[in-house]
Protein backbone atom coordinates (compact mmCIF):
# COMPACT_ATOMS: atom_id res chain seq x y z
CA UNK A 1 0.00 0.00 0.00
CA UNK A 2 2.77 2.25 0.82
CA UNK A 3 4.50 2.09 -2.74
CA UNK A 4 1.03 3.23 -4.31
CA UNK A 5 0.98 5.95 -2.20
CA UNK A 6 4.26 6.81 -2.96
CA UNK A 7 3.56 6.27 -7.33
CA UNK A 8 -0.08 8.71 -6.21
CA UNK A 9 2.57 11.28 -5.10
CA UNK A 10 4.72 11.17 -7.89
CA UNK A 11 1.90 11.18 -10.47
CA UNK A 12 0.09 14.25 -8.78
CA UNK A 13 3.86 15.99 -8.60
CA UNK A 14 5.00 15.22 -12.41
CA UNK A 15 1.82 16.00 -13.80
CA UNK A 16 0.53 19.11 -11.84
CA UNK A 17 2.88 20.27 -8.99
CA UNK A 18 6.45 20.11 -10.65
CA UNK A 19 4.94 20.29 -14.27
CA UNK A 20 8.05 20.25 -16.58
CA UNK A 21 6.50 23.35 -19.23
CA UNK A 22 4.65 25.00 -16.47
CA UNK A 23 7.00 24.72 -13.12
CA UNK A 24 10.35 23.75 -14.85
CA UNK A 25 10.33 25.55 -17.85
CA UNK A 26 11.65 22.72 -20.16
CA UNK A 27 10.47 21.79 -23.28
CA UNK A 28 9.21 25.28 -24.36
CA UNK A 29 9.95 25.37 -27.64
CA UNK A 30 7.64 22.13 -28.78
CA UNK A 31 4.99 23.42 -26.21
CA UNK A 32 4.93 26.80 -28.18
CA UNK A 33 5.56 25.06 -31.76
CA UNK A 34 3.51 22.44 -31.95
CA UNK A 35 0.37 23.54 -30.04
CA UNK A 36 -1.02 25.03 -33.00
CA UNK A 37 -3.62 21.97 -33.81
CA UNK A 38 -5.16 19.61 -31.35
CA UNK A 39 -4.01 16.71 -33.36
CA UNK A 40 -0.67 17.40 -33.68
CA UNK A 41 0.03 17.97 -30.24
CA UNK A 42 -1.72 14.97 -29.57
CA UNK A 43 0.61 13.20 -31.67
CA UNK A 44 3.92 15.17 -30.34
CA UNK A 45 2.64 14.34 -26.84
CA UNK A 46 2.14 10.79 -27.31
CA UNK A 47 5.38 10.93 -28.89
CA UNK A 48 7.01 12.18 -25.96
CA UNK A 49 5.28 10.43 -23.45
CA UNK A 50 6.90 6.93 -25.22
CA UNK A 51 10.68 9.05 -25.33
CA UNK A 52 10.24 9.69 -21.80
CA UNK A 53 9.46 6.61 -20.83
CA UNK A 54 11.60 4.62 -22.15
CA UNK A 55 14.48 7.23 -21.78
CA UNK A 56 13.68 6.72 -18.34
CA UNK A 57 14.24 3.28 -17.97
CA UNK A 58 17.58 3.23 -20.64
CA UNK A 59 19.46 5.49 -19.06
CA UNK A 60 18.54 4.05 -15.71
CA UNK A 61 20.18 0.94 -16.93
CA UNK A 62 23.06 2.69 -18.31
CA UNK A 63 23.82 4.91 -14.98
CA UNK A 64 23.61 1.71 -12.89
CA UNK A 65 25.02 -0.53 -14.57
CA UNK A 66 27.94 1.35 -17.02
CA UNK A 67 28.50 4.70 -16.06
CA UNK A 68 28.41 4.21 -11.68
CA UNK A 69 30.22 0.56 -12.58
CA UNK A 70 32.93 1.90 -14.44
CA UNK A 71 33.23 4.88 -12.45
CA UNK A 72 31.91 7.53 -15.43
CA UNK A 73 29.46 9.30 -13.87
CA UNK A 74 31.23 12.58 -15.95
CA UNK A 75 29.82 11.10 -18.79
CA UNK A 76 25.76 10.66 -18.20
CA UNK A 77 24.73 13.93 -20.18
CA UNK A 78 26.90 12.78 -23.61
CA UNK A 79 25.65 8.97 -22.86
CA UNK A 80 22.10 10.47 -22.29
CA UNK A 81 21.72 12.40 -25.38
CA UNK A 82 22.97 10.16 -27.47
CA UNK A 83 19.94 7.38 -26.22
CA UNK A 84 17.51 9.82 -26.02
CA UNK A 85 18.51 10.94 -30.04
CA UNK A 86 18.68 6.45 -30.97
CA UNK A 87 14.83 6.11 -29.28
CA UNK A 88 13.80 9.52 -31.38
CA UNK A 89 15.54 8.06 -34.56
CA UNK A 90 12.70 5.03 -33.64
CA UNK A 91 10.19 6.96 -32.69
CA UNK A 92 10.24 8.96 -35.59
CA UNK A 93 10.64 6.37 -38.32
CA UNK A 94 7.99 4.49 -36.54
CA UNK A 95 5.40 7.36 -37.42
CA UNK A 96 6.82 8.26 -40.40
CA UNK A 97 5.69 4.79 -41.79
CA UNK A 98 2.65 4.58 -39.37
CA UNK A 99 0.95 8.10 -39.54
CA UNK A 100 2.06 10.11 -42.65
CA UNK A 101 0.14 12.51 -41.93
CA UNK A 102 0.93 13.32 -38.22
CA UNK A 103 4.51 13.09 -39.05
CA UNK A 104 4.44 15.87 -41.63
CA UNK A 105 1.82 17.71 -39.18
CA UNK A 106 4.65 17.52 -36.80
CA UNK A 107 7.89 18.75 -39.04
CA UNK A 108 10.90 19.72 -37.68
CA UNK A 109 9.37 19.20 -34.19
CA UNK A 110 9.76 15.19 -33.89
CA UNK A 111 13.49 15.64 -34.39
CA UNK A 112 13.77 18.02 -32.19
CA UNK A 113 12.44 15.79 -29.20
CA UNK A 114 16.26 14.82 -29.41
CA UNK A 115 17.06 18.54 -28.19
CA UNK A 116 14.55 18.81 -25.99
CA UNK A 117 15.71 19.86 -22.34
CA UNK A 118 12.38 17.96 -20.47
CA UNK A 119 13.47 14.21 -22.04
CA UNK A 120 16.87 14.70 -20.39
CA UNK A 121 15.39 16.14 -17.88
CA UNK A 122 13.66 13.69 -16.43
CA UNK A 123 16.31 11.31 -17.41
CA UNK A 124 18.71 13.15 -15.01
CA UNK A 125 16.09 13.49 -12.23
CA UNK A 126 15.72 10.08 -12.05
CA UNK A 127 18.90 9.90 -11.27
CA UNK A 128 19.64 12.74 -8.72
CA UNK A 129 16.06 11.50 -6.98
CA UNK A 130 17.82 7.97 -7.01
CA UNK A 131 14.44 6.28 -8.09
CA UNK A 132 14.46 2.56 -8.71
CA UNK A 133 14.26 1.17 -12.09
CA UNK A 134 10.32 0.97 -11.55
CA UNK A 135 10.27 4.81 -10.14
CA UNK A 136 12.19 5.61 -12.92
CA UNK A 137 9.98 4.33 -15.66
CA UNK A 138 6.99 5.79 -13.66
CA UNK A 139 8.77 9.29 -13.33
CA UNK A 140 9.22 9.29 -17.10
CA UNK A 141 5.75 8.39 -17.71
CA UNK A 142 4.09 10.61 -15.48
CA UNK A 143 6.35 13.35 -16.90
CA UNK A 144 5.33 12.91 -20.04
CA UNK A 145 1.47 12.57 -19.19
CA UNK A 146 2.01 16.07 -17.54
CA UNK A 147 3.71 17.54 -20.76
CA UNK A 148 1.02 16.47 -23.06
CA UNK A 149 -1.39 17.61 -20.52
CA UNK A 150 -0.04 21.54 -21.13
CA UNK A 151 0.19 20.95 -24.69
CA UNK A 152 -3.50 19.57 -25.25
CA UNK A 153 -4.94 22.26 -23.12
CA UNK A 154 -2.65 25.27 -25.03
CA UNK A 155 -3.47 23.73 -28.22
CA UNK A 156 -7.41 23.97 -27.17
CA UNK A 157 -7.26 27.26 -26.29
CA UNK A 158 -4.89 28.50 -29.57
CA UNK A 159 -7.73 26.54 -31.85
CA UNK A 160 -10.00 28.81 -30.25
CA UNK A 161 -8.44 31.81 -30.46
CA UNK A 162 -8.13 31.46 -33.95
CA UNK A 163 -11.77 32.02 -34.19
CA UNK A 164 -11.61 34.88 -31.99
CA UNK A 165 -11.64 38.49 -32.93
CA UNK A 166 -8.13 39.76 -32.19
CA UNK A 167 -5.95 42.84 -32.78
CA UNK A 168 -3.94 42.16 -35.13
CA UNK A 169 -1.08 42.41 -32.97
CA UNK A 170 -1.98 40.21 -30.25
CA UNK A 171 -2.82 37.38 -33.08
CA UNK A 172 0.11 34.41 -33.13
CA UNK A 173 2.75 34.12 -30.82
CA UNK A 174 1.74 37.54 -28.43
CA UNK A 175 -1.30 35.35 -27.23
CA UNK A 176 0.28 32.19 -27.35
CA UNK A 177 2.75 33.62 -24.73
CA UNK A 178 0.66 35.25 -22.11
CA UNK A 179 -1.87 32.01 -22.71
CA UNK A 180 1.58 30.39 -21.30
CA UNK A 181 1.89 32.35 -18.62
CA UNK A 182 -1.39 32.28 -16.92
CA UNK A 183 -1.24 28.46 -17.58
CA UNK A 184 1.98 28.46 -15.47
CA UNK A 185 0.08 30.99 -13.07
CA UNK A 186 -2.51 28.62 -12.80
CA UNK A 187 -0.77 25.63 -12.03
CA UNK A 188 0.92 27.45 -9.32
CA UNK A 189 -1.47 27.42 -7.32
CA UNK A 190 -0.57 23.18 -7.13
CA UNK A 191 2.27 24.10 -5.51
CA UNK A 192 0.53 25.06 -2.20
CA UNK A 193 -0.44 21.16 -2.11
CA UNK A 194 0.98 19.01 0.29
CA UNK A 195 1.10 15.41 -0.30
Amino acid sequence: MEFIAKIFVMAISAIFINNFVLARFLGLCPYLGVSKKLDSALGMGMAVIFVMTMASAFTWLINIYILQTLDLGYLRTIAFILTIASLVQFVEMVIQKSAPALYKSLGVFLPLITTNCAVLGVALINIDESYSFIESILHGFFAGVGFTLVLLLMAGMRERLEKAELPESMKGMPIALIIAGCMALSFLGFAGLSL
